[in-house]
């Protein structure tokens, strides 16, 4: 019997025990929206094939990815629902979104120039989403538990990368005749110390905000690094190496300033470049032998394609995207979401488990 409970436990964790986070928080771009775009009128979408090939039931969500994302998989990580839903979809209700809620919009930035590039749902108004979110949770389950849940849920925030791929580098964009690369990653930190101070004071406590990836390294910039001879572009993942250390002294202010806040930093970029670099030693439950691309997208040519231009129609989209370390010329596939997902948990989420 001591057995059988015991390979329980080592199979099934999170249906041991309940877990100690009520609900999962999410906030951010397209590296975390599960589908809000759907209902936004912008091209910056993904609810068609062959997006959400690999989801559950095989169905495209608008999420930008062959199945789920990072936060999906910490979610279930967690003992909650193994998908977030997205709080625009009508397919949900308060019901569901009070263990989970994502407010993420496919191009965001942390800079509202960004979400205009696109017509999509600025930062502000995804904090605008929260504050109603919270009024339907209070209506829903009570004051007192709705503020349980608000407090003791855990906030995941991943954005930022958009305001230089589609804004600060961007031929047409201004922000380069007003700011200086270094100036503009300090106006960008600004924002962010402006909304995560907002989001404390509405509530939230434990937060868990994403650093920059090596973005140099997708696939779409590598694409058009023709003097670079389709290498990594290292003038974007020198903005990414250093905003993330003004993120991390941010991080360390505000903690200082707001007791009770545990604002920690997620780090992506030595992971996501150690897996550029080696992508045959990171074996899955998906691919045993490791990845075997990770210089394109398994979405046609992988170089170029994203949103409208990945549909089923795209010629030469590989068979198996989990040999793939980018899924489109953009964002990750499912296997490397399950690897961002198991980092969180190990290091900026940890000490809330």
């Amino acid at each position: 019997m001591v057995l059988g409970f015991l390979l329980f436990l080592l199979f099934f964790p999170s249906l041991a025990a309940p877990s100690r986070i009520p609900a999962i928080i999410v906030f951010g771009d397209s590296t975390v929206d599960a589908g809000n775009n759907n209902y936004v009128h912008t091209i910056a979408r993904a609810n068609f094939p062959p997006y959400g090939r690999d989801f559950p039931g095989g169905r495209a969500t608008g999420r930008f990815c062959n199945g789920r994302l990072a936060t999906d998989f910490v979610s279930e990580s967690l003992g909650l629902p193994p998908t977030v839903p997205a709080y625009l979809d009508p397919a949900y209700s308060i019901k569901d979104f009070a263990t989970g809620v994502c407010f993420a919009s496919a191009a965001t930035g942390l800079d509202t120039a960004t979400s205009d590039v696109l017509s999509v749902i600025p930062l502000w108004q995804e904090m605008e989403y929260f504050k109603e979110y919270k009024k339907r949770l209070t209506r829903y389950v009570g004051r007192k538990k709705a503020m349980h849940i608000i407090h003791e849920a855990v906030y995941i925030v991943s954005v930022g990368t958009n305001d230089f791929i589609e804004n600060y580098y961007s031929p047409t964009s201004s922000r380069r005749k007003q700011f200086t690369v270094e100036e503009y990653e300090d106006f960008l930190i600004g924002l962010a110390a402006r909304f995560l101070s907002k989001l404390h004071r509405q509530g939230a406590r434990k937060i868990s905000f994403t650093g920059f990836s090596p973005f140099g390294c997708l696939p779409s910039e590598r694409a058009t690094n023709f003097l670079g001879h389709g290498g990594c572009v290292e003038q974007y993942n020198k903005v990414a190496i250093d905003f993330n250390m003004k993120l991390q002294a941010l991080i360390e202010r505000l903690c200082a300033s707001f007791p009770g806040l545990k604002l920690r930093f997620a780090p992506t970029y030595d992971l996501f470049l150690h897996v550029v670099q080696n992508p045959s030693s990171y074996e899955s439950k998906q691919c045993v032998a490791g990845f075997e691309n990770a210089i394109r997208g398994c979405c046609g040519t992988g170089r170029m394609e994203m949103g409208y231009f990945c549909n089923e129609w795209s010629r030469f989209t590989c068979e198996d995207p989990n040999k793939f370390v980018f899924w489109d010329s953009v964002h990750p596939s499912e296997s490397l979401n399950r690897i961002f997902a198991n980092q969180t948990l190990r290091t900026s989420l940890a000490e809330f488990l």
